[in-house]
């Protein structure tokens, strides 16, 4: 037999899933899924790896799109091999009329505590259009989340 050190596959999942709390300031109440949204921001914003929390400090603004962004459906977490992994739906403001040059995906029932942080490279603009953010495959390699 062989011995391997690892952080196991189905703990990897089972964060994302929020089943175990290392900490003393756990805030489950319940058993229902969290809901995750996702805000704009312009140019001007500072948001990064140490943002903690949304703000609404140099979001975005414009027709068709609210203070605090939109909820975002989630994939449901999910492992291949040991990457545990998950994802989120593409979502659209419809007809807005808006410009952002990043996002913030925020946990809104908790607190809205951050999660990750989208630099789009430039800023980008809808007109009385669509503004849609595309998210990667939902697989071990491109999901916007991953624990490998």
């Amino acid at each position: 037999m062989a011995i391997t050190q690892a952080m196991c596959t189905s703990f990897k999942v089972e964060i994302l899933n929020g089943i175990h709390a290392f900490g003393t300031t756990v805030a489950r109440g319940g058993t229902t899924a969290d809901t995750m949204k996702i805000a704009l921001y312009l140019d001007a914003a500072t948001i990064n790896a140490t943002t903690t929390v949304y703000s609404a400090s140099n979001e975005s603004s414009g027709t068709n799109y609210s203070a605090g962004g939109a909820a975002l459906t989630v994939v449901a977490p999910t492992s291949s091999s040991t990457t545990a992994y998950t994802d989120f739906n593409d979502i659209t403001w419809s007809t807005a009329s808006v410009t952002a040059r990043g996002a913030l995906i925020y946990n809104s029932t908790q607190s809205n505590k951050a999660v990750a942080v989208l630099d789009f490279g430039s800023d980008k603009t809808s007109t009385a259009g669509d503004f849609t953010i595309v998210f990667p495959t939902a697989d071990a390699s491109s999901a916007i989340i991953r624990i490998a």
